[in-house]
C-alpha cells in the first residue's frame, strides 16, 4: 500500500498543500482550529509524519491552568470526581489543560475561604465545591475581582460578582427521593432526612423539593426535621441509632448529605424492617454494597464522567469568556439505582 504524502494529508484535512507544510515547519503561522483538523486527518490517513505533526500542534497550544476545589478527600464520592475531573481535562480536545485538583479536609469558612484565595492566585479558572457564608462569598468577590472565573459544582453560590454552576437540579432530586417513599412505603409515618450541612445549598434546596412534593401529594407522612452530619460518618451513625431507638412510628430516612457510610453502618446493626425505606445519595462501593443487600431502598446520584467534562467545559468557557462572558448554568439529569439495577 502506497505511504501517504503531503498532498494526500492536504486533500484528507481540506486544505491546500502549503497549509500542511506551514503546520510542519511554522506551526506558529497556523490557526489552532487548522492545526487540529491536519492533525486528524494525519491520524485516520496515517501519515508518516505523525510524530512531527503532533509536537508542532501541542508545543503551540496554549496552556490552560485550571484549578478544582473539593471537599474531603478521605470521601469515595469525592476521589472518584477528582478522578474523572482530571480524566475529562486530559481527553479535553484541542487544548492543553494544566490541572490542579485538591481537596480540604478542614471545612470550616474561614479555611475554604483562605483556600480559595490561595488557589485564585495561581489559576486561571476555578470550580469549588463550598457552602454558603459571608466569608466564602467575600473570598469569591476577592477571587473575581482578579479576572478570574469561579464555577461552583453540585449546589450554587451567591456572592456580589456571577458564579456559574454546574451539577443537578437539586429541586428535583429532592421530589424524586420523596416521590420513591410515597410509593414504596406501606404505612405513612415519620421520615428522618440527614444533610452535611445546613449552608450547602443543594441539601437545602434537596430537603425543599422533599417536602414540597409530599404537602402537594402524601400528607400523612410527617417530615422531621432535617440533622447536620458535617460530613461525618460517625455524626451520621449517631444521629440515625438515636431516630431509629426515639421514633418508633419512623418508616424511613433520607440521606441527603455526607455521613452515608455512618448511616449504612448504624441501619445494618438494627434489626432489619421491610417496611423500612432508606434513600442515599450518590453511588460507589459502600452504597453499592447496601443496595445489594436491602439497606438501602435507591440511591440518587450524578453522572460522574457527564459531571466531569461538563465541569471541564464550563471552567474552559468561562475562562475563554473573559469578565463580561457571564455566568453559565449546566443541569443534567441524575442516575437512580435500585438493589434490581447495580
Amino acid at each position: 500500500m502506497k505511504r501517504p504524502t503531503i498532498p494526500d494529508l492536504a486533500k484528507a484535512a481540506g486544505v491546500s498543500v502549503s497549509t500542511v507544510n506551514r503546520v510542519l515547519n511554522q506551526p506558529e503561522s497556523v490557526r489552532a482550529p487548522t492545526k487540529e483538523r491536519v492533525l486528524t486527518a494525519a491520524e485516520e490517513i496515517g501519515f508518516y509524519g505523525l510524530g512531527t505533526i503532533e509536537h508542532a500542534v501541542k508545543s503551540t497550544r496554549t496552556t490552560h491552568r485550571l484549578g478544582v476545589l473539593l471537599q474531603r478527600g478521605s470521601r469515595a464520592f469525592y476521589r472518584n470526581l477528582g478522578d474523572a475531573v482530571g480524566a475529562a481535562a486530559e481527553a479535553y480536545e484541542g487544548h492543553k489543560i494544566e490541572l490542579t485538583v485538591e481537596f480540604l479536609e478542614d471545612l470550616t469558612p474561614e479555611r475554604v475561604a483562605k483556600h480559595i484565595l490561595t488557589m485564585g492566585e495561581h489559576c486561571e479558572a476555578l470550580a469549588i465545591v463550598a457552602p454558603q457564608h459571608p466569608l466564602v462569598a467575600d473570598a469569591i468577590d476577592s477571587v473575581l475581582a482578579t479576572g478570574v472565573p469561579i464555577v461552583s459544582l453540585i449546589g450554587p453560590l451567591t456572592a456580589q460578582g456571577n458564579i456559574s454552576f454546574v451539577g443537578l437540579d437539586n429541586w428535583k432530586v429532592g421530589r424524586t427521593a420523596a416521590w420513591a417513599f410515597d410509593k414504596m412505603v406501606r404505612e405513612p409515618g415519620e421520615i428522618g432526612v440527614l444533610v452535611g450541612s445546613h449552608r450547602l445549598r443543594n441539601q437545602e434546596m434537596n430537603e425543599s423539593g422533599f417536602r414540597s412534593y409530599f404537602r402537594e401529594h402524601n400528607a400523612k407522612f410527617s417530615v422531621l426535621e432535617p440533622l447536620p452530619t458535617y460530613e461525618s460518618a460517625a455524626v451520621a451513625r449517631e444521629h440515625v441509632e438515636k431516630l431509629l431507638t426515639d421514633r418508633p412510628n419512623l418508616c424511613g430516612l433520607y440521606i441527603s448529605g455526607g455521613g452515608v457510610t455512618g448511616a449504612i453502618a448504624a441501619l445494618r446493626a438494627m434489626p432489619k424492617r421491610d417496611d423500612f425505606v432508606a434513600v442515599g445519595y450518590e453511588l460507589f462501593d459502600d452504597t453499592r454494597a447496601a443496595l445489594i443487600d436491602g439497606t438501602l431502598s435507591m440511591i440518587i446520584s450524578h453522572p460522574m464522567k457527564r459531571f466531569a467534562r461538563e465541569t471541564i467545559a464550563t471552567l474552559m468557557k468561562a475562562k475563554t469568556g473573559g469578565p463580561d462572558g457571564g455566568a453559565h448554568r449546566v443541569t443534567f439529569g441524575f442516575e437512580i439505582s435500585t438493589p434490581e439495577s447495580v
